[in-house]
């Protein structure tokens, strides 16, 4: 895979997956296989290049320190026909995410670059983050914060009345979609609460914790929480809408930590609006950044908006570029890549 025992490695981190991450990573991993390492630069994050999503816009700046390397390590590089296109030593990439949305796979493919990933980095870490916020919008936390430490007013003691005060876990019908690293994190987080949990997912093998049903709006129906854990795909975009808002019964609560086109924002924004829904806690968007015309800004009281932070926690960025590393060792020794894409 090398030529000799020089290989030209560039860490281009960004402010969460920290360049001195990948190094200290890959120099544990390595040992002396690395003849020489960069240090990238912190890249800035969601840039427009039209090709990838989620990346930053430094084409130039990664062209110029790709100049002879042979790998790449990133979380947010814009790996793209033009960069690939000027890098032609760049024979493997190694993307410190659950999917490699900032390369273009189908350029990869044609200069022989082999692309990695970092699958389960942040699982526990999303799964912690969905529940926290789903106890935040079932006791009205943040509202009752910002009441008291930014107004301060005791106004949001008004919660302790019947009327006004929250859902506890214990007991509660919680439906979740998607049992995959994240959904079966929950539900077993929930399942310790004393939740009634349900889950839908017609891809789902083997036992689960909680109720399995067999369609989702079964589950709907059933549910005084749902949470979303399915990934996005053609057959999942849209797939929580107002048809399937108006089957949870009446004052119920949904969650998305996982993505934001998973949910219709519009029928949420009604059914919050008209009382259907009582809350909701959104970390993902349709559209990121959140624009400031959304409904949802207006719907502060009845909503717990998240800046998608579901994955970061210091453990995943450890974890990122551990898992990176060790994809970019099997390349160096030769070993077939454990999460390969090309």
């Amino acid at each position: 895979m090398t030529n000799g025992n020089r290989v030209r490695v560039v860490a281009a981190g960004d402010h969460f997956i920290l360049p001195s991450l990948i190094k200290d990573a890959l120099g544990h991993e390595l040992a002396c296989d690395v003849g020489e390492l960069t240090l990238g630069w912190p890249l800035e994050p969601f840039g427009a290049v039209a090709e990838v999503v989620e990346a930053s816009d430094a084409e130039d700046e990664l062209i110029e320190a790709l100049d002879g390397a042979q790998v790449l390590v990133t979380q947010m590089g814009p790996v793209t026909e033009r960069v690939l296109g000027a890098c032609p030593e760049l024979r493997l990439v190694v993307v410190c995410r659950g999917g490699p949305v900032n390369v273009n796979l189908d350029a990869a493919k044609r200069h022989d670059v082999r692309v990695c990933y970092a699958p389960g980095r942040n699982a526990a870490a999303t799964a912690e983050f969905t529940v926290g916020m789903l106890l935040a919008a079932l006791r009205r936390i943040p509202q009752a914060h910002h009441l008291l430490a930014l107004r301060g007013s005791w106004d949001g003691s008004t919660y302790y009345t019947y009327d006004h005060s929250g859902l506890e876990l214990e007991d509660l019908p919680v439906g979740l979609v998607g049992y995959g690293a994240v959904g079966s994190r929950v539900a077993r987080a929930l399942c310790a609460f004393g939740a009634q949990v349900m889950v839908y997912d017609p891809y789902a093998r083997g036992e689960i914790h909680g109720l399995r049903l067999a369609s989702l709006d079964e589950l709907l129906r059933r549910s005084r929480v749902v949470t979303l854990h399915a990934r996005l795909t053609a057959e999942t975009r849209g797939l929580i809408g107002a048809r399937e808002l108006a089957l949870l019964p009446r004052g119920a609560v949904v969650v998305n930590v996982a993505r934001g086109p998973l949910l219709d924002e519009d029928a949420l924004c009604a059914a919050l609006e008209d009382g259907h829904l009582s809350a909701a806690a959104l970390d993902t968007y349709v559209q990121e950044p959140l624009p400031p015309h959304s409904r949802l800004h207006a719907l502060a009281d009845r909503v717990v908006l998240t800046p998608h932070l579901g994955g970061a926690s210091r453990a995943v960025a450890e974890k990122a570029a551990a898992i990176a590393a060790a994809e970019v060792g099997r390349w160096v020794r030769g070993e077939p890549l454990a999460h390969a894409l090309t």
